[in-house]
């Protein structure tokens, strides 16, 4: 029951003065909450990227170092200008190499290419092994590294796509 005014009666309830000082309580609560609920949302898409990129790059390494095992692999898809034994394209790393054997045996090194968590898609930015470190394009001969394509600043100040 609402009571408005003096202490009446005997009658119990909450006084407008005590309804109001609740209700900016919990507003300057929930105030605070929000940002606090915003950035650690955008923490946990920083720990997915970092995660993607690593479980991307390691399979990077792995077809390189594998190259330089079956020799068979460096005579089937690879073009003579990519001699440093790097993937030509992703989708080799899920899709399956074929190693040359005569078994036609194909190695993956992913189960499927990881989504970016900032952008949402499966759209990485690749650099080849003879790019320049601060180039932004790419002369496609091999895949070296990869990077998110997104634009936006991370919470500690830096880019994504220059993760």
């Amino acid at each position: 029951m609402l009571r408005i005014g003096g202490r009446g009666g005997g009658r119990r309830g909450v006084t407008l003065v005590e309804l109001v000082c609740v209700t900016a309580i919990v507003l300057v609560l929930a105030g605070i909450a929000v940002p606090v609920a915003s950035t650690a949302v955008k923490r946990h898409k920083e720990l997915e990227l970092r995660r993607a990129l690593r479980e991307i790059r390691e399979a990077i390494d792995r077809f390189q170092a594998d190259v330089q095992r079956f020799p068979g692999m460096r005579q089937t898809d690879m073009n003579a200008t990519n001699e440093d034994g790097y993937p030509e394209e992703l989708e080799w790393l899920y899709q399956g190499y074929d190693i040359g054997d005569q078994k036609g045996t194909k190695i993956k090194y992913l189960r499927r290419l990881p989504r970016d968590p900032i952008t949402g898609a499966q759209d990485w930015a690749t650099r080849s092994s003879r790019d320049r470190p601060d180039s932004t394009f790419t002369d496609g001969i091999n895949i070296f590294d990869v990077r998110s394509t997104s634009e936006a600043i991370a919470l500690d100040g830096t880019r994504y796509r220059d993760w």
